[in-house]
């Protein structure tokens, strides 16, 4: 540590040196550049004023929402002074404490040892992860007075009375956007990493730094994007959905996708796969944890959907129309081409909704028999509480975002991305603000950000049908509530076997919502409870050992709440995957030479086809 506060030192003594040719050279054409794309983005606002750009203004973000929910919180506190009062006297009180705190910390700092807090922060928050938030009195002043202070807000804001539901979920939300976009790491002068790589790049960090955040703006068409990773690593087809296969059909909404069989023998029962249509079919196939090739490598014979990225064309397109053309035209085309009866299904996400839409839809009509078994991942079930992404749903903000959605022909792909990204806005937002126009880091290559960048649209009805038939009314735990062509959906009439996983730290299908399922369906369902969150603890493969999981012997499930079912599973380390693989020996037939692509269908293109290539990564 010592050695490390001498090498700062040498840093700090080096910024006050005159900067050499080479050096003012480098300034001089930064500042250049800034001053072009100054330029440019100024001529970019002015053609939106004109109405030459209109997609910018498409975005989750609704102020008067934001405005409406601390109104009502102002005007609440109003009516209970006292409490304001009392709130503000225990946040002095903190300070005062803190403060005194402050000179002791200064009178034995030694730049080495963590100083005494009055306050710390979480185990969980990766913000405060550099050693001078811990050592260094200021920082850790710093530090401390925003965690009093957030604590205090966040508390208060939480505590309100007299608020309905709804509005207390989007103030209690919104105050901590608010909170994480002032924490101080976010600022240069108050972030001790920013501050070292300032005086050591003698600011030319804080240039490149803005140059870089007006180019993603001018990227973007005036609506900022920020890179997570490094997108220019991955090219899809190459190092990123690379497994071998063919495309073997295709229509206005789908291309099917067989995948080369790379064992001499393999399962009857073919496998097809229903991604969800936000993001592409790929996060099945990824650069390190690929499902597919592991499917593949288990004698799996292995079909997917690849979804249209739909525009305006597609904007008459329904949600029965992807129920239609694409679960059930998928689903015929797999039974078609293996000559075989049933199908076994593994679908993920907005995948997994329409998965149980299509069980119920062929439960109704008598027809549930071709599918052997189905895989729900991460999927939503119970709607009563999805979690915070229900603060984006109520019906202002739906006829708003319809009204929108209406005058382009599709929601645009950025909108949905946005409404995530808020929900884990320190990870997938200021972390990689500080990074990039901060810190000037290079992005290290990941391929789940990658995809996760890979967003796509979606048509109007698709969109208002979920999320007012299921966020809104909840109407797959009411049976029969829920109608698709006349038929009326009832999961308890699905005697399918499923398999059903949640994520313990799922921010968008919380795992209680998964849970549901346990109850809601007919058939037999094992409910499995990884570790980690959305797409990290799905897609973990068994070579890289990490988060464990919670089973139980799926016979206690119906007649549990999730919380007791957790508290009796048992955990066990490592990827789920080989779990589901035991699952799976019941469903999959006899051994049997695979079908290889192109034997009963006519090869179109190679995979991973040419929808997937769609894309509005900038």
């Amino acid at each position: 540590m010592a050695k490390d506060q001498s090498q700062k030192a040498a840093v700090y003594a080096d910024a006050s040196k005159p900067l050499s040719d080479d050096e003012k050279a480098n300034w001089h054409a930064l500042i250049e550049k800034i001053s072009a794309k100054s330029k440019d983005l100024m001529q970019l606002y002015a053609e939106q004023n004109r109405g030459t750009q209109s997609d910018t203004g498409t975005t989750v973000f609704m102020p008067w929402v934001v405005m409406d929910a601390f109104l009502k919180v102002s005007t609440k506190l109003m009516e209970h002074p006292d409490i304001v009062v009392q709130s503000g006297h225990k946040l002095m009180a903190q300070h005062s404490a803190l403060s005194k705190k402050m000179l002791e910390n200064s009178l034995r700092y030694d730049g080495e040892n963590p100083l005494d807090a009055v306050i710390t922060h979480s185990g969980d928050d990766k913000r405060f992860k550099h050693d001078q938030w811990q050592t260094h009195p200021y920082f850790n002043y710093v530090k401390q007075a925003y965690l009093l202070n957030s604590q205090w807000m966040q508390t208060l804001v939480d505590n309100v009375e007299g608020l309905d539901e709804k509005t207390a979920q989007k103030a209690s939300f919104y105050t901590k956007q608010l909170l994480d976009a002032l924490s101080p790491t976010n600022f240069p002068l108050t972030n001790p990493e920013v501050i070292h790589k300032t005086f050591e790049t003698q600011g030319e960090n804080l240039l490149q730094g803005l140059l870089n955040f007006m180019h993603d703006l001018e990227k973007g068409g005036g609506r900022l994007s920020i890179p997570k990773t490094n997108l220019s690593h991955y090219k899809v087809g190459e190092n990123i959905a690379s497994t071998a296969g063919k495309v073997v059909f295709q229509n206005d909404l789908i291309q099917l996708i067989h995948y080369t069989p790379i064992t001499q023998d393999a399962f009857e029962t073919p496998l097809l796969i229903i991604p969800p249509w936000i993001n592409k079919f790929y996060v099945f196939d990824l650069n390190k944890n690929s499902f597919v090739k592991h499917a593949l490598e288990n004698g799996h014979q292995v079909f997917i959907i690849s979804w249209i990225n739909p525009d305006e064309a597609h904007s008459h397109k329904a949600f029965s129309d992807y129920m239609h053309e694409g679960a059930l035209t998928a689903l015929a085309q797999v039974k078609a081409i293996c000559e075989v009866k049933q199908v076994n299904l593994v679908s993920y996400c907005l995948g997994s909704i329409l998965t149980s839409c299509t069980l119920g839809y062929l439960a109704a009509k008598g027809q549930g028999e071709q599918i052997k078994s189905a895989t729900l991942l991460a999927t939503l079930v119970d709607f009563e509480n999805p979690g915070e992404l229900s603060v984006f749903i109520d019906d202002a903000q739906l006829s708003a975002l319809e009204k929108r959605m209406a005058e382009k022909g599709y929601l645009d792909s950025k909108t949905m991305a946005e409404s995530f990204n808020l929900l884990r806005a320190n990870s997938l937002i200021w972390t990689s603000y500080i990074n990039n126009y901060l810190l000037c880091k290079e992005f290290a290559p990941f391929d789940m950000l990658f995809w996760n960048s890979d967003s796509t649209r979606m048509p109007p009805d698709v969109h208002s049908f979920y999320l007012r038939n299921l966020y809104q009314e909840n109407r797959f735990m009411q049976p029969g509530a829920l109608t698709i062509d006349d038929e009326q959906i009832d999961l308890g009439q699905v005697k399918t076997p499923l398999f059903v996983l949640s994520t313990i730290d799922d921010h968008i299908a919380p795992w209680h919502c998964g849970y549901a399922a346990c109850k809601a369906y007919g058939g037999p369902v094992k409910f499995v409870l990884a570790g980690s969150g959305h797409v990290a603890g799905v897609f973990n493969g068994p070579e890289t050992n990490k988060y464990g999981y919670w089973i139980d012997d799926g016979k206690q499930s119906k007649t549990l709440s999730a919380q007791d079912w957790k508290d009796k599973a048992n955990a066990h380390e490592g990827s789920w995957w080989p779990e589901w693989n035991e699952w799976m020996k019941k469903h999959m037939g006899k051994n049997v030479k695979p079908t290889t692509p192109g034997t009963h269908a006519r090869i179109i293109e190679d995979a991973p086809g040419s929808y997937v290539m769609v894309s509005d990564i900038y």
